[in-house]
Formats: C-alpha cells, structure tokens, sequence
C-alpha cells in the first residue's frame, strides 16, 4: 500500500471512530440547519475574486452533506440564498447561480446513489428557468430517498415564508376550510414550506456572525444556536463535529425544568 493510500485509510478509519464516539456519547440532532456565511470575506482576504469563495464552499457542503448522512441525520437544512441576496452585484448573482447549476448536475447522481433526498424551500419562482429546471429534476429524480432529507433555502427569508403563510391560512378562513378557532401552532406550522420537517434541532452559523439573518424564524424558537468564527469555506466535518458535540453537552429544556424534562424523557443529553 503506498504512502497516500495508507493516509486516506487511517483518515477514513479515524473519521468513523470519531462518528462512532458521537453516537455513543448523546443525541444526534435529527434536523441541523446552517447558515453558510463568510465566502466573499474568505476570497478577500486571499486577494481572490467573491466567486472563489462560493466555489471553496461547494466543497464544504459536499463534505458536510457526507458526514451528516453517515452519523444519522435525518434532514440537513442549508440556507443557500436569501432573499436580500437578490440585492447584491447582478455579475456575483448570476455567477452564483451558474454555479447552483453546475452544483446541481454534478451532484445530484451522488446524492441518489447516497439515498439522499433532495428539498427546496423558498420563493422558487424568483429563480432563473434554468435553476429551476436542473432543481426539479435533481427533487425528482431522489424523491423516493430515504437516508437523510437535504433542505436548500433558495430565495427564502423567514418573514417572507410567515406572511405567504398567513396569506393562505386567511384564504382557507374565507373558503371556510378551517374556522379562526382552529388556528393554532400546529396549524400554522403545516402552512409553512417547512410543512412535515421537525424543526431544527441544532443551528450552525459560520463566520462568527451573532445574528439569524431572517431564517426559519418560526422554526427556531427551541432550536440550539452554535456560532463559529470559522468561515463557511474552511468548515469541514470536524467543525460539525465540534458543534454537535456543543450541542450534546446542553440540556434542551422547552420552557421546563430540568427536574420535569428528566421525568418526560424528552431530552436525550439529559
């Protein structure tokens, strides 16, 4: 075995303990979100244009995506583009999306292969016909996946998803499909484009950045915030790591107290 081979087994070997390590030592968060921040910043401060950034961090995607199936997460949300990215430069606009393009068609045979399924929240719509296209496909051809469910928020903002969603429930209220009484947070939930995912467990935010940026401000509100100076192109599974294992230390208690979250069972690191 040459010199290069036995480094990659010893890394995959020592990757797999370290999953294994995870899994025995507290919950796995079953949904984790991210916000994928730090590109341009990333790029500048090598004397690189924004765009080299973006593409590095296709790179941080694909390996955190790979991690995540394999320690057991069931749905894996990535905020890809918000609706005040619109606002940028048009040329890093459409460099950014002739590169979800190319992402897209050389990924999504790795993700099926993978059991991966893939979703998209957002105002989908907004996006160019070609996104578009190549986006429908890649859902369609993995709907029927089943190992871990991966989320893109394209042209999404939390504000946005809400007001869409009381848009329709108002409908629904004057159709007299469902009756003002009814309305509650389960109702509002299924309303949501997040209808049918649990909510996040864990939210990572790279870049070291204290805010949520508009995103998934319903889902949030129990969610485990970790925050990393690290920048979303230099974010590698072991920066995962790190988080979840943040994240094992707490105690997740809903507004209760700990004595009561260890009676119902309903915290894991408990």
């Amino acid at each position: 075995m040459s010199d290069s081979s036995s480094k990659v087994s010893l890394k995959l070997s020592t990757d797999r303990k370290i999953q294994e390590e995870l899994k025995r030592s507290g919950e796995i968060p079953t949904h984790i979100a991210i916000i994928m921040d730090g590109n341009g910043r990333w790029a500048k401060r090598r004397g690189l244009p924004r765009v080299a950034g973006h593409r590095e961090g296709v790179k941080s995607v694909r390996d955190v995506v790979e991690a995540c199936a394999q320690l057991g997460v069931k749905y894996l949300t990535l905020f890809a583009f918000s609706t005040e990215n619109w606002r940028r430069p048009k040329e890093e606009i459409d460099t950014l999306m002739k590169l979800l393009i190319r992402t897209l068609r050389s990924e999504t045979e790795k993700l099926h292969k993978n059991d991966i399924k893939l979703m998209a929240i957002g105002d989908i719509d907004s996006l160019p016909k070609e996104v578009r296209q190549e986006l429908r496909e890649a859902m369609e051809k993995t709907k029927n996946n089943k190992r871990m469910v991966l989320n893109l928020a394209l042209s999404y903002s939390g504000r946005w998803e809400i007001i869409e969603a009381v848009k329709e429930i108002a409908k629904d209220v004057k159709r007299g499909k469902i009756k003002v009484e009814e309305i509650d947070d389960k109702l509002f939930s299924s309303y949501l484009n997040t209808a049918g995912i649990p909510d996040p467990d864990l939210l990572i935010r790279t870049s070291g950045e204290l805010r949520i940026s508009n995103f998934l401000l319903w889902q949030i509100a129990y969610t485990e915030l970790y925050i990393t100076d690290c920048l979303w192109p230099d974010f590698r599974r072991k920066h995962l790591y790190e988080a979840i294992r943040d994240y094992q230390r707490r105690e997740r208690r809903f507004g209760m107290i700990s004595e009561q979250i260890k009676k119902k069972g309903l915290n894991g690191n408990a």
